[in-house]
């Protein structure tokens, strides 16, 4: 059984002020959208680790 994919660490999940909730920056599709709904959505494409370390790296 593969893992699920924690949106809470991906760079793409961000607070929205408008709707007061998280939610996925990325514009999925009809069938994408269920699975995330539905909480049955495995190894988002879409992932990417939220690294605020790499980040400042690059300030530098």
């Amino acid at each position: 059984m593969k893992e699920k994919t924690n949106c809470d660490y991906c760079s793409n999940y961000s607070y929205d002020e408008a709707y007061n909730c998280y939610v996925c920056d990325i514009y999925l599709d009809e069938d994408e959208m269920g699975r995330f709904l539905s909480n049955s959505y495995t190894n988002c494409p879409h992932y990417k680790i939220y690294d605020e370390y790499k980040i400042v790296k690059k300030q530098m």
